[in-house]
């Protein structure tokens, strides 16, 4: 590889503008802007084919804006930047110039971090503060570049599909997982953008009845180095390094760019199938890890800037993340880089919203989680980030970070309470109370300060964790593979293998374990909020009982659509249930559940039922053992609107649940609630079809063990 003098330019310059930041293409010119407060000199390199580098001083500064147009600069060149100023890692500065960086904004990135180089250390490693002495070896051949993009694409009549979250059924879904297993997906698609947007892909949500995708990150992801040793990577991609760029290992068509319209395109299959596209976001920190991580961007460019350094000494990073480092919300430059990066995948790639991942860090203040942050001001007054889906994971790893039913308005949230009760009422550890809050929609969380049960996003299993297959079938984890002796990944998994560890030949076993598999989704489709189901567990994906594949982007991993007939009966179920839910508006009310008729002397909007057809009473609920009740919903009592203010109506149901080993007998309420009912779903009887059998008011219903039986009331 060749450098140019970098004093000497070989091509005109014009001063260019400061805003927008990154690389901008226009037929004639691009402009490169870049953010740095602290820099003394910054050099722009362009890369040709052979890796040849061009130097350019960037010599214009706005408002601590680098910023320089060149002419003749066309999509596909790839570029990054070498930032000059103090090596002073005591004072939190750690300029490095033999380091190349990537552009924060980068629209797309080409090539890939060798991590076994060494050589984006910005130190000599080695002997004791190893991290103070600057390491002046140049990394340019091993670590990935920015790509100019030409942002036309042509989106048609692409529009967002509009799903209220009332009516959304989430599937959350790895891209690459999805489909790098799929034999009737093209092998060149497989695993990419592409292959989510195929046919056959699409043709699987839109059976299974789901109205959002979410993504786990798609940002370029710069894996960690010590996995490379294992011969394993980060398959999630929890490892964020260009906060503007899809990342260019799910693309089938090239990584010079094409990548882009890939993802566009994808986008625009989804919303053409009614599928919303959720984000799942990383804005809590990257993937240049703590002072003895790599450098790759952030931390070269300006480091006190980007990050938050502990006060005492700001050679250490401040850690709520357990990552080693995390994104300085407070400042106004980094705070600019989130909003503008979620701008960009709205308004240039129509995503229809975001899931931020271990959001309660970006709600921190110096220390402390905050409801009024600056973080949350900037996104409510933002008229195109407030009208699309915004979800926090809400907790981090630091003090005070669990903040489950604490977001404000406009937010909803993974609801991990609701995950860890069902988990433990499935399994008899918790009581009939307990369910009855978490299938009413969580209203001791989601009740009042404009806040709704729609602001619970209800899961049981997420990427996160054992599948729910494994949920059936494991009480330990078994997560040997991931090569750190089987002590990574959680300890509490509130899980019961059902009779056996791990895969059983026994039929009572494994019967049993579908029972439980249908009973816990049965609950999940059937609650207040919104569900949120894992991709797989509508057809019996496992993990061999790992908990914590984060690393694994191998079988361990990806959907083994082999299952698809093993799985069918589970298949036909889950299809069956989101259907109903989506059908009938009693299942998926904005307002809460308040056991009171809407009208003088009308039926209650609900009632709950013990097996013996009574009105479970103070002492029932406070029953440890009962693990039968029954719901009753009011289809004539929902107080919500349609599109065109009318209000909605539908079917009654009785929902029965019985969470107990054992089968036991339920009787039907008095006429008052209905004459007459029949079966709509049993979860212990796949092959049974709605309306099949009925019952009167006053018959005794069977419930087999783990199973829940839904029926409607016949008008």
């Amino acid at each position: 590889m060749s450098t140019t003098a970098p004093d000497a330019p070989t091509r005109d310059t014009r001063t260019g503008q400061p805003f927008p930041l990154g690389a901008t293409w226009s037929e004639e010119a691009t402009n490169f802007s870049l953010f740095s407060q602290h820099a003394d000199r910054v050099e722009l390199c362009l890369f040709d084919e052979d890796g040849n580098e061009e130097r350019i001083p960037v010599e214009m500064t706005t408002a601590f804006h680098w910023h320089v147009e060149l002419p003749g600069i066309a999509p596909g060149q790839r570029y990054g930047y070498r930032v000059h100023g103090p090596w002073h890692p005591e004072a939190g500065h750690r300029f490095n110039p033999a380091k190349l960086l990537l552009d924060p904004y980068a629209r797309a990135v080409d090539g890939v971090h060798d991590t076994a180089s060494n050589t984006s250390l910005p130190y000599v490693p080695g002997g004791d503060d190893q991290d103070l002495h600057r390491d002046d070896i140049d990394n340019a051949a091993d670590v990935p570049k920015g790509v100019v993009v030409d942002p036309a694409f042509d989106w048609e009549d692409d529009a967002a599909p509009g799903t209220p979250f009332e009516q959304s059924v989430i599937y959350e879904v790895h891209v690459k997982g999805f489909t790098k297993r799929h034999p009737e997906v093209r092998p060149d698609l497989q695993g990419t953008y592409g292959g989510l947007a195929s046919d056959v892909a699409i043709a699987h949500l839109t059976d299974l009845g789901v109205t959002a995708v979410e993504l786990l990150p798609v940002h370029q992801i710069a894996p960690e180095g010590f996995l490379a040793d294992k011969g394993l990577t980060n398959h999630w991609g929890y490892s964020t390094i260009g906060y503007f760029a899809p990342h260019s290992g799910y693309s089938a068509t090239g990584t010079g760019g094409e990548q882009v319209r890939e993802f566009k395109g994808m986008v625009k299959a989804l919303h053409r199938a009614g599928i919303e596209v959720i984000l799942d976001v990383v804005y809590n920190h990257t993937a240049e890890g703590n002072h003895l991580g790599p450098m790759l961007s952030f931390k070269g460019i300006d480091n006190v800037s980007y990050y938050r350094l502990t006060e005492e000494d700001p050679r250490y990073y401040l850690d709520f993340t357990g990552t080693g480092n995390t994104l300085d919300v407070q400042h106004p430059s980094t705070l600019r880089l989130i909003t503008d990066s979620l701008r960009y995948w709205v308004e240039e790639c129509h995503v229809d919203g975001f899931r931020f991942d271990l959001a309660s860090t970006l709600a921190r203040g110096l220390y402390d989680v905050g409801r009024l942050s600056s973080f949350f001001d900037v996104i409510h007054q933002d008229p195109v980030l407030s009208t699309v889906k915004l979800i926090a994971e809400p907790w981090d790893v630091g003090p005070g970070g669990y903040q489950v039913g604490q977001f404000p308005v406009l937010w909803a949230e993974w609801n991990g309470i609701y995950r860890d009760a069902v988990r433990d009422v499935w399994r008899g550890e918790e009581s009939m109370a307990t369910l009855a809050t978490r299938l009413s929609g969580s209203t001791d969380l989601y009740d009042g300060d404009g806040r709704t049960p729609t602001a619970s996003i209800n899961f049981i299993t997420a990427h996160d964790g054992f599948t729910l297959a494994d949920l059936v079938s494991y009480d330990h984890k078994h997560n040997e593979a991931n090569g750190e002796d089987n002590r990574d990944g959680a300890d509490d998994n509130r899980s019961w293998n059902s009779g056996a560890e791990g895969p059983s030949a026994d039929p009572e076993i494994n019967a049993r374990r579908e029972r439980r598999h249908l009973g816990l989704l049965a609950t999940l489709l059937l609650s207040q909020g919104v569900p949120m189901v894992l991709a797989g567990d509508e057809m019996g994906r496992s993990q061999g009982g790992n908990n914590n594949s984060w690393c694994h982007d191998d079988e361990i991993s990806w959907i083994d659509w082999d299952q698809r007939t093993s799985g069918e009966r589970l298949h036909s179920m889950v299809r069956r249930l989101i259907a109903l839910r989506r059908a009938e508006p009693v299942f998926r009310r904005r307002s809460p559940l308040r056991g009171e008729p809407l009208e003088d002397g009308r039926l209650p909007d609900a009632w709950w039922f013990r097996a013996d057809g009574k009105r479970m009473t103070v002492a029932d609920w406070d029953d440890g053992e009962r693990r039968q009740v029954g719901l009753f919903l009011n289809g004539d009592a929902i107080p919500d609107a349609n599109a065109d203010g009318e209000r909605l109506r539908g079917s009654s149901f009785l929902v029965l649940h019985n969470t107990g080993g054992d089968d036991a007998t339920f009787r039907l309420p008095s006429r008052r609630f209905g004459r007459r009912w029949t079966v709509e779903i049993d979860t212990s009887d796949v092959d049974a079809q709605p309306g099949e059998s009925s019952a009167r008011a006053g018959d005794e219903v069977l419930l087999h063990a783990f199973s829940v039986v839904v029926l409607r009331r016949v008008t």
